[in-house]
């Protein structure tokens, strides 16, 4: 990548972004918002839980987005009699009587973890140190997972049961939940008007691994005023019931967002700020952010769901 300086580079990254959005839009409808902050998420080096009931083309979603990003793409349907090597990989005996590792598909640039949920802890556990560490460790020996390495989770919050939920110290290795509503009207009749015909469409590759890890590089060298991280971090900070200065919090949570939030709270502002063609991100980033960022490292109390409070509802307040 050929640039004078990071100015240049910023500006070069909301050109991509432009593109971008023109190739999904061919084939996803109404979906602007969850498609923003998925790339967000890319940008900012983190991984993506989507919520929504089924039919919503969350899979549609990832192999397209994995399409335009030209990455190496897996998807993996998660069952409740699936094994960590199911998803790692294997060691088997080659010709010569020697072991040999197959790898599983979890070795992609992009993985779609299908109901991540309906797999027991042990299989939930492999998927989020390959998060964590990029890289797997099977039989004594450690294999890199290759860059970019990003995990887009679904979850079903409609049919619970034969479900493991995700406990919360693993959901915070999530950077963004994404919750995905209902098309409106006008774009469900594009939708079935589209789909229902011969119409078709031919995705361009808009961008390439090598570049999204050159771009990765530059968010995380956008400055960020003192003010702007004084105020992700108050707002992490204010999620802690804990702390008796935070009312609301002590009135609804029974537990808040680690330092973890807070990182991502910067990181995701800083990407959201580049996409829109700012230089260096203000409050309004970091509250663009927010939601995706803390509606899953908040856990509600009693009180807070007998009175039927919402996340959402707490973290809007807190940002006023």
């Amino acid at each position: 990548m050929n640039f004078k300086n990071d100015v240049e580079a910023v500006d070069s990254l909301r050109n991509i972004h432009d593109k971008f959005f023109a190739e999904i839009n061919k084939a996803i409808y109404g979906q602007d918002q969850i498609i923003k902050e998925v790339l967000i998420s890319i940008f900012s080096n983190g991984h993506c839980l989507l919520v929504g009931v089924p039919g919503l083309a969350k899979t549609l979603l990832v192999t397209t987005i994995s399409k335009v990003l030209g990455l190496d793409f897996k998807r993996i349907q998660f069952t409740p009699d699936l094994m960590p090597s199911d998803i790692i990989g294997t060691e088997i005996l080659d010709e010569t009587r020697k072991f040999k590792f197959i790898k599983g598909p979890l070795f992609a640039n992009i993985i779609l973890a299908d109901e991540i949920n309906r797999t027991p802890p042990k299989t939930q556990a492999a998927l989020l140190e390959a998060m964590q560490e990029r890289s797997v460790t099977t039989a004594g020996v450690t294999y890199k997972l290759e860059e970019p390495f990003f995990v887009l989770a679904t979850q079903n919050p409609i049919e619970q049961e034969g479900t493991y939920p995700l406990p919360e110290a693993q959901l915070d290795r999530f950077m963004f939940n994404i919750l995905l509503d209902y098309p409106t009207v006008e774009n469900e009749i594009i939708i079935v008007k589209n789909t229902t015909s011969d119409f078709s469409y031919q995705l361009n590759n808009v961008i390439s691994g090598e570049e999204i890890l050159f771009y990765q590089n530059l968010i995380r060298k956008i400055p960020v005023n003192d003010n702007v991280l004084k105020y992700a971090v108050n707002l992490a900070v204010k999620t802690r019931p804990l702390r008796k200065e935070n009312i609301l919090a002590e009135k609804y949570l029974e537990w808040g967002a680690g330092p973890r939030a807070s990182q991502y709270l910067v990181t995701g502002a800083k990407a959201h700020a580049a996409l829109s063609g700012k230089y260096t991100p203000d409050i309004e980033d970091v509250k663009a952010v927010a939601l995706p960022v803390l509606r899953h490292r908040i856990v509600r109390n009693y009180k807070a769901e007998a009175e039927g409070i919402t996340a959402e509802e707490i973290i809007s307040d807190l940002m006023k």
